[in-house]
This record gives C-alpha cells, sequence and structure tokens, in this order.
C-alpha cells in the first residue's frame, strides 16, 4: 500500500539514512536544523510502512521551496517520484501558492527531465554553485491555485 504522511523531528534518522543512501545532501545536524525552519513541511512516500521517498519543502508567503526531493534508487523509474510530486503540487495548490521553485545541478540530467516533465522552467542560474563545479539551475513552476 503506497502512501504519503507528514515526516516529524522523530524521524530524523531515517531521513538522514535514506539521504545518506542516495544523493548526500544533508548531515544529521543539517536534517535537524531543517526541521527547526519555520514553514518547513517534510513528507514520507512509504509503501506500507518502508519510506522510499522524502521531499521536505518551506513556505515562504505565497512560495514554496523545495529544498530536498529523493527516491530511494530501487524504486525509480517505476513512477514514484511522479507520485509524489504530484501530491506536492496538490498539497501547494489547496494551499493557495503561487509558485514552486526549487534548484538542480546542470550535471543532473535525469533529475532535468523529470522537473521539465511538471513544467518547472529554468528562471536563473548560479554558476559553479557545487562542490564538484557545476552551476544550480533555479527552477520554478507557477501553480493554479483553487
Amino acid at each position: 500500500m503506497i502512501s504519503i504522511k507528514q515526516i516529524n523531528e522523530k524521524d530524523i534518522d531515517l531521513c538522514y539514512e535514506l539521504d545518506s543512501n542516495t544523493i548526500s545532501l544533508w548531515s544529521k545536524k543539517q536534517w535537524a536544523n531543517e526541521f527547526k525552519k519555520e514553514g518547513t513541511k517534510i513528507f514520507g512516500l512509504l509503501i506500507t510502512n518502508f519510506v522510499i521517498g522524502i521531499c521536505a519543502f518551506q513556505i515562504v508567503l505565497d512560495e514554496a521551496q523545495i529544498n530536498f526531493f529523493v527516491i530511494n534508487q530501487k524504486f525509480r523509474k517505476k513512477g514514484f517520484g511522479s507520485y509524489l510530486m504530484s501530491y506536492l503540487i496538490r498539497k501547494c495548490e489547496e494551499l493557495s501558492l503561487k509558485k514552486l521553485l526549487l534548484e538542480v545541478s546542470q550535471s543532473n540530467v535525469a533529475a532535468e527531465r523529470f522537473y521539465a516533465h511538471f513544467d518547472f522552467s529554468t528562471v536563473g542560474i548560479r554558476k559553479n554553485y557545487y562542490k564538484d563545479g557545476s552551476h544550480a539551475l533555479l527552477k520554478e513552476k507557477k501553480l493554479t491555485t483553487k
């Protein structure tokens, strides 16, 4: 059974473990800080009780910034990422948000394609942003409010 639930601070180890086994973006301390940020919501995509995906986003005024989005490698290219992103978009529209923002490495071609599928467009570039020297592409999706 597939479900999505809001994750709270007691699940830091779970978040850190999935992160470490996929994109290795944040330390455990950074995860703890993410949970403390005002307006931050973290959702987990579960199969039965096993978390296979996480999305962390922060709401600021009428926009949401996706700070973390990942699906466990074993479950990629099976529609789970699309399921989680569709849920996030619906949630943001229900909250009457106008935009969804994110940044992605220009070298992450699979993520670029994924975000293009959801009509994210590149609105800016941060040159040499990542440790490997790649640029960060700033992406935006305009939302339809209900």
